[in-house]
């Protein structure tokens, strides 16, 4: 019974390589296997090959991040630390932002500081994970939005400011 099975089992291998093997088909389906899984790789290698080569900005490269805090004195201290920190290159901190939310089901009306954080993209998980492990709120908000354009002068000093 188990050398029958095993028996089948070496046909069946048999015939799927004698199957793939033919120049045709097995030469094509390798080809477009390997070139949709290697696509992601492939596409960022080649960004990064015609950003050094042009001098051009990789859109998303960078991201703007906003984080709200209760006042200016947390405000500043959460801005230092991050910089400290090298998690962004520049935190601009807007005074008094009037804010509304829905907070356990009421809503709720704040007046808060605004940060506006300047950071690579590669960074965003680290300083959201800083950012909770030292905002006092429950929930602190972090919303990082991707930048796509600007200053090429501006991202480049990003790109070399922040390791």
């Amino acid at each position: 019974m188990m050398n029958g099975r095993i028996q089948r089992f070496r046909q069946v291998l048999s015939s799927a390589i004698h199957w793939l093997s033919r120049p045709s088909f097995g030469s094509l389906l390798l080809v477009v296997s390997l070139s949709l899984l290697m696509y992601p790789f492939l596409h960022t290698v080649a960004l990064q090959l015609h950003s050094a080569l042009t001098g051009s900005y990789i859109s998303g490269s960078h991201s703007l991040a906003l984080v709200n805090c209760p006042n200016e004195d947390i405000a500043r201290d959460i801005a230092r630390a991050i910089m400290e920190r090298t998690l962004a290159v520049a935190v601009n901190i807007l005074p008094k932002t009037s804010t509304m939310y829905v907070w356990k089901g009421n809503i709720e009306q704040a007046t808060e500081i605004l940060l506006l954080v300047k950071t690579k993209t590669s960074k965003v998980k680290e300083l959201s994970d800083y950012i909770r492990s030292i905002h006092p709120f429950e929930i602190p908000e972090l919303i990082s939005v991707l930048i796509d354009q600007g200053n090429p002068a501006y991202l480049q000093w990003m790109e070399e400011s922040i390791p």
